[in-house]
């Protein structure tokens, strides 16, 4: 599992209170619809293409691709990755979907169609998060630094510090770009940042809390929030949680 550092584990303890001091909005959510989702599913990445979700999931052993039936949960078509790997974020990318692995340093693109291997990559450090915005791969490590890669090459281009008011703000996860803007979980919390992918300024906070009160509870508080897609063109909104029950459409709104 993922180890929680000092710094981690005050960051947890200030949100959602960093949200109340700090001079940024914080929105709520309506759940628009839930859909079924596999339990055993230690959500990691989570996208949604041309009607259906593809998804990826973790620990050593247990990982793998997906692509899920979105009204009913079954899983359509999996891959297991080698059990060396622990899995990570994924993306699309053209007819190819591309998944980091947590601590070996090693990306896979895999057809979008067969999910057969097409290739691997390398970077240094921890892989977390992955999404794309039209142009470039947008990467997290745990930290509060976002990477932003050539999605042929896999080499680096830019990266941001994330901040909210001036401070960093690390343990940044599971990513969705939603138009224009980048969406990232904050682990162990319930709370989704809203950030500037230009600038790495977060813009708002979207506060969870009672979307799932189980998540972080119970014999695996592994079970927490992590999981965005986005409906591009019908403008629909996706989160969950590792082992949770349920995908759920949301609609974020103002809070009052």
């Amino acid at each position: 599992m993922k180890k929680i550092y000092a710094q981690a584990l005050l960051l947890v303890s200030l949100l959602p209170a960093a949200a109340s001091y700090a001079a940024l909005p914080t929105y709520d959510f309506k759940v628009v619809r839930s859909y079924p989702h596999d339990t055993q599913a230690f959500t990691e990445g989570l996208l949604y293409r041309d009607g259906f979700l593809y998804e990826s999931t973790g620990l050593n052993g247990k990982s793998s691709i997906r692509k899920v039936d979105l009204a009913s949960g079954k899983v359509l078509q999996s891959k297991d990755i080698p059990p060396q790997y622990f899995g990570e974020g994924l993306t699309v990318w053209g007819d190819t979907l591309v998944g980091l692995t947590w601590q070996t340093q090693t990306g896979f693109v895999f057809d979008l169609k067969t999910f057969e291997l097409k290739s691997q990559f390398a970077y240094p450090g921890e892989g977390w998060g992955l999404a794309q915005n039209g142009k470039e791969l947008v990467m997290s490590d745990g930290s509060a630094t976002l990477r932003f890669l050539d999605p042929k090459t896999f080499l680096e281009v830019r990266r941001v510090k994330v901040t909210a008011d001036g401070i960093a703000v690390n343990q940044l996860n599971e990513l969705e770009v939603v138009d224009g803007e980048i969406f990232a979980n904050i682990w162990h919390t319930n709370t989704i940042a809203r950030i500037d992918q230009t600038t790495g300024k977060i813009t708002g906070w979207i506060d969870f809390s009672k979307l799932y009160p189980d998540a972080g509870k119970g014999p695996n508080a592994e079970n927490v929030m992590n999981g965005i897609a986005y409906d591009a063109d019908k403008k629909r909104l996706f989160v969950t949680g590792k082992l949770w029950p349920k995908i759920y459409e949301v609609k974020i709104v103002p809070r009052k």
